[in-house]
C-alpha cells in the first residue's frame, strides 16, 4: 500500500499544541516559520512517499545480506540513502556551522516520523547517526568535531552505537571491551559488541563507531567505562580516508522484524588492535552515551508512532475496500466491513492512540526546544526537567502503542492479515522491537521511577499533573456530551496519575520491590493520561476554531470524536491501573522461585 503523510495533522498539532509560533521566537529557532515549515514537510512527505515507503515491503522480503565481512543492503536502499543526504535531511535539526539546517527539534520529528512510517529498516541508519552527532556535539574535543561532524550531519558518513556484549545485555557494568593507550593520544581497542544497528553496509564511505571500553586502571562497574570513537577506515589528517581500521563485521542477525536493517555483531582487534580516540574525559563514557541514547529513545517512541500511522492507514484502506456481510441494520446486500461496529471499534482505537501519542511527542519536542533555546536559565532547566521526564513515556508508551496498534491492524484485515502479502503482519513484526532496543520497556519505567520521579520527590511529575488539571478547568467550562465525557475521565485520569506519584516517592526507601513492580503500568497510565490531556486539549482548540467558522469542518469535528473515544475507551484505564500499582505488588512477588 501507499503511505501518505497526515500532514494537516501534523501540522495542527504543532501550531495548536506543542507551540510552534513561541519556538519561533527562540533565539537560533527565527527560521522556523509557520510557512517555511510546513514547505519543509510537504518536501519531507513526498521523499517519503515517493521513494523510501515503496521500499519497505520489498526490502522485508529480500532483507541485506552479509557475505566475507561485508553488508550489503536491500536494493534501492543505497540510491534513496543517497538522495536523503543530497536532500540535505540528515541535517535538519543539527548546527549549520556543521552543514546542517539548524532547525528546531520539533521542526526534526515530524520528519522522522514520516521516514520511520515510510520504513522503519532504512530509518534506523539515519537514527544512530543523530545521536552520534549529538554525542560528538557535546563531550567531542574540536578535533572530533571538525573531523567528523560535518561528514556525519551530511550524511557523507553514518554512526553507531556499541554497548552491548555477548555478556552484557542492559548490564553495562559488565562491559569487558578494553582500550589501551598508545602513549600519542589513540587507544588500541580489543573486544565483541553485538546488536550493532547498520554496524556495516555499503551505503557509505565510512562509519563512525562510537564505542563503550575499558582502559587498564579503569575502576570496576558503570564508574569505568570511556567512550572512543574507532572508525572503519582511519581518517587522514586532511579529512582523506586511510587504512581500513581493525573493526570488522563477522555476521549480522536474522530477525523477526526490521530485516532489512543489517543488525552487526563486530570484533574489534583481532589483528592488533583498532585505532581509537577518546571522547571527553575517561570514565565518563555512560555519561557520554546517555547523550545518544536519549536522542535514540525519543527517536524510538517517534518509530513507534509513524509505524502506527502506517498500520492504521492500511487497515482503513482495507475496511473501506473489503466486502462482507451486510450491515447491522439492515442492507441489501454485503457492505464494505467499516460499517461494521467492532471494525469501527478497532479503527477508532488504533486513531486515538496514534493521534494522541503524536500529540505528546511533539509537545515533548516543543519543550526541549525552549530546553536548550530560552535566553532565561531558569526556564530552559524548569523545560528540560520536564522534557526528562516525558521521554520515557514517549519511547516506554508509544512504542507499546504501536504493539497493540499494529495487532489491530492485522485484525482488521481478518484471515488477510496473517499473510505476509498485505503487508499488515510486517507492521507487527517490526513493531515488537521497538519496545526492546534502547532499553526495554521496563528499562524506560525504571528511568521514570528512579531518576524521573523519586529523585525530586515527584516535583516535576506533579507539575505536569498541575497543567493537567488546568485543561480540566477549561473542559468544565464546555457544554454537550463530549466535552463532559472527555471532562470526566480526564479528571479520574489525573486522580489516579497523582495518587501513584505520591505511592512511588512516598513508598521507595520501604519498599522498593513493590514500587518497581508497578513500574510497567505506571509508565503506561502516564501515558494514558498525558495522552488524554493533549487529545482535551486538542478538542478544546477544534470546538473554539468550529465556533469561529474557522477552517474545515470536518477535521476539526473528527478531533472532538476522536477525544471523545480516547476518554471513553483508553483514559478509563487510568482507574485499574492505579489499583494495580498502588495495591497490586502483594501478587507479583507472592511466589518463591521454586512455584514459577
Amino acid at each position: 500500500m501507499t503511505y501518505k503523510a497526515p500532514l494537516k495533522d501534523m501540522l495542527f498539532v504543532m501550531n495548536e499544541l506543542a507551540g510552534l509560533s513561541t519556538v519561533n521566537t527562540l533565539p537560533g529557532c527565527e527560521d522556523a516559520t509557520a510557512d517555511t515549515v510546513e514547505a519543509v514537510l510537504e518536501e519531507n512527505a513526498k521523499f517519503c512517499a515517493n521513494v523510501v515507503a515503496p521500499l519497505n515491503h520489498a526490502s522485508d522480503k529480500e532483507p541485506s545480506f552479509w557475505h566475507d565481512g561485508q553488508v550489503t543492503t536491500s536494493r534501492g536502499f543505497k540510491e534513496a540513502f543517497k538522495g536523503f543526504a543530497e536532500a540535505g535531511w540528515q541535517g535538519v535539526q543539527h548546527p549549520v556551522e556543521f552543514g546542517g539546517q539548524g532547525l528546531p527539534k520539533l521542526v526534526a520529528t515530524p520528519c522522522i516520523e514520516m521516514l520511520n512510517a515510510s520504513s522503519i529498516s532504512f530509518a534506523l541508519v539515519a537514527l544512530l547517526s543523530d545521536g552520534a552527532i549529538e554525542a560528538l556535539l557535546t563531550a567531542g574535543s574540536s578535533a572530533q568535531k571538525a573531523t567528523y561532524l560535518e561528514n556525519l550531519v551530511s550524511g557523507k558518513w553514518t554512526g553507531t552505537m556499541n554497548l552491548t556484549e555477548p555478556q552484557a545485555g542492559s548490564d553495562l557494568a559488565a562491559v569487558r571491551t578494553r582500550a589501551e593507550p598508545q602513549g600519542d593520544g589513540t587507544y588500541k581497542v580489543f573486544g565483541t559488541k553485538i546488536f550493532i544497528t547498520y554496524g556495516e553496509h555499503d551505503l557509505t564511505e565510512n562509519i563512525v563507531h562510537l564505542v563503550l571500553a575499558r582502559t587498564p586502571d579503569a575502576p570496576a562497574g558503570v564508574k569505568g567505562i570511556s567512550l572512543f570513537i574507532v572508525p572503519k577506515f582511519l581518517v587522514n589528517a586532511d579529512g582523506s580516508l586511510g587504512a581500513r581500521n581493525d573493526a570488522h563485521c563477522v555476521s549480522i542477525e536474522h530477525k523477526l522484524g526490521i530485516k532489512a536493517s543489517p543488525t552487526a555483531v563486530l570484533q574489534f582487534g583481532d589483528n592488533g588492535g583498532a585505532i581509537g580516540t577518546l571522547v571527553g574525559e575517561e570514565n565518563r563514557g555512560l555519561e557520554y552515551m546517555f547523550i545518544m541514547m536519549n536522542a535514540a529513545r525519543f527517536g524510538v517512541g517517534m518509530q513507534g508512532i509513524g509505524l502506527a500511522e502506517r498500520s492504521y492507514q492500511q487497515a482503513v484502506a482495507f475496511a473501506k475496500d473489503r466486502v462482507q456481510s451486510r450491515d447491522l441494520a439492515g442492507s441489501a446486500g454485503p457492505v464494505s466491513i467499516i460499517h461494521h461496529p467492532d471494525v469501527r471499534r478497532m479503527l477508532m482505537s488504533m486513531r486515538s492512540q496514534v493521534e494522541a501519542a503524536r500529540a505528546l511527542a511533539y509537545v515533548g519536542a516543543g519543550i526541549s526546544d525552549v530546553a536548550h533555546h530560552h535566553e532565561d536559565a531558569a526556564v530552559r532547566a524548569s523545560n528540560l526537567a520536564l522534557y526528562e521526564y516525558l521521554v520515557p513515556i514517549i519511547k516506554g508508551w508509544s512504542t507499546e502503542m504501536s504493539q497493540d496498534v499494529t495487532r489491530d491492524g492485522v485484525q482488521v484485515h481478518g484471515g488477510m492479515g496473517f499473510i505476509e502479502e498485505t503487508g499488515s503482519a510486517q507492521h507487527y513484526r517490526d513493531a515488537k522491537i521497538l519496545t526492546i532496543y534502547e532499553g526495554t520497556t521496563a528499562i524506560q519505567a525504571n528511568d521514570l521511577v528512579g531518576r524521573k520521579t523519586v529523585r525530586d520527590g515527584g516535583a516535576v511529575a506533579r507539575s505536569i499533573i498541575g497543567q493537567v488539571r488546568e485543561t480540566e478547568a477549561l473542559l468544565a467550562g464546555q457544554d454537550g456530551a463530549d466535552f463532559k465525557a472527555i471532562h470526566r475521565a480526564l479528571a479520574e485520569g489525573s486522580v489516579a496519575l497523582e495518587a501513584v506519584v505520591d505511592y512511588v516517592a512516598g513508598n521507595m526507601k520501604t519498599d522498593i520491590k513493590g514500587v518497581f513492580s508497578g513500574s510497567v503500568p505506571y509508565l503506561k497510565l502516564a501515558g494514558i493520561v498525558l495522552g488524554g490531556w493533549v487529545m482535551a486539549r486538542a478538542a478544546l482548540v477544534a470546538q473554539a476554531k468550529l465556533d469561529g467558522g474557522a477552517g474545515d469542518a470536518a477535521f476539526y469535528k473528527a478531533k472532538i470524536a476522536t477525544a471523545r473515544f480516547f476518554a471513553d475507551h483508553i483514559l478509563t484505564q487510568a482507574s485499574g491501573l492505579r489499583t494495580a500499582i498502588v495495591e497490586g505488588s502483594a501478587g507479583v512477588l507472592a511466589l518463591t522461585e521454586d512455584q514459577f
